[in-house]
């Protein structure tokens, strides 16, 4: 099963990963200003489950840039394609605030209203649980504090969809692209192992969609600054541009130089 862990920072989702793979694999910080930066993944057979957790970086919390979680909901995507057989929604109990809705609302914006179907609610700190609180609410009534009622739930949620699991066109290309990696280092390095091969493989392909990222990004930024581009026609230019740099830096320094030299171009008959 392939999980996916959502939530703000200083939520729990590190100690819940752990917690359900048995062993200390993702660093947990005691401060709730700190916790996971990047998006790391873990397999681990766990009572005779084979199961991958990608624990990701606090996707919703506030001060956070659009292209910084756009570039973490990317990486998000490449570790779990062809897609999570379920999001792991952690929220601390007690704390339901604006906020914590605020978290809901945007897994809705980042992937689809569909996602909230394959999707479990988990409280941590449930010894702060108000006897008062009512959780049937969230995602089915499919709430859980233990870990092993919490997998029981996942797995038969699985089951129920014959092994299906959340996808969309984007996680759909991601993967197409990964196979195709993967075919290529498998004949150019025949001697890695699968698991070896595909972990390359989604290396070099969330490489390609973040520079495509920041391509896009900088073009808008320097299309809308620059007002005679547009930020439209500038993203448009990004995305061209960062189709064949190699690195983050590449794509910015093409797209600045492209957005500047339209913008003299365009100014010129003005």
């Amino acid at each position: 099963m392939r999980l996916v862990l959502l939530g703000k920072t200083g939520s729990g989702k590190s100690h819940l990963g752990n917690t359900i793979l048995g062993e200390e694999h993702f660093a947990t910080y005691p401060s709730p200003n700190s916790g996971t930066m990047k998006c790391q993944t873990e397999t681990k057979t766990v009572s005779g489950r084979s199961i991958t957790l990608i624990d990701t970086p606090g996707f919703f919390d506030t001060g956070r840039s659009e292209v910084d979680l756009n570039s973490e909901i990317m990486s998000c995507m490449t570790e779990c394609a062809p897609g999570p057989h379920a999001f792991l929604i952690v929220l601390r109990v007690g704390r339901f605030t604006e906020h914590e809705q605020a978290v809901i609302t945007k897994i809705r914006q980042s992937f689809s209203d569909e996602a909230l179907k394959y999707a479990l609610v988990v409280f941590t700190h449930g010894d702060q649980l108000d006897k008062k609180m009512k959780i049937e609410d969230f995602c089915g009534g499919r709430c859980h504090f233990q870990v092993e009622e919490l997998l029981k739930t996942t797995e038969k949620m699985v089951a129920d969809r014959n092994g299906g699991y959340y996808t969309n066109k984007t996680l759909q290309d991601v993967e197409m692209a990964i196979q195709e990696q993967i075919e290529h280092i498998r004949h150019s390095m025949p001697d890695k192992t699968p698991e070896e091969i595909r972990s390359q493989a989604r290396s070099k392909v969330s490489n390609r969609f973040l520079i495509q990222i920041a391509g896009i990004a900088t073009g808008a930024l320097l299309g809308t600054f620059f007002a005679a581009v547009g930020g439209v026609m500038g993203g448009v230019i990004g995305n061209e541009l960062a189709k064949d740099a190699e690195s983050l830096s590449e794509a910015v320094q093409r797209t600045y130089k492209a957005v500047e030299g339209k913008r003299k171009s365009l100014t010129q008959f003005m």
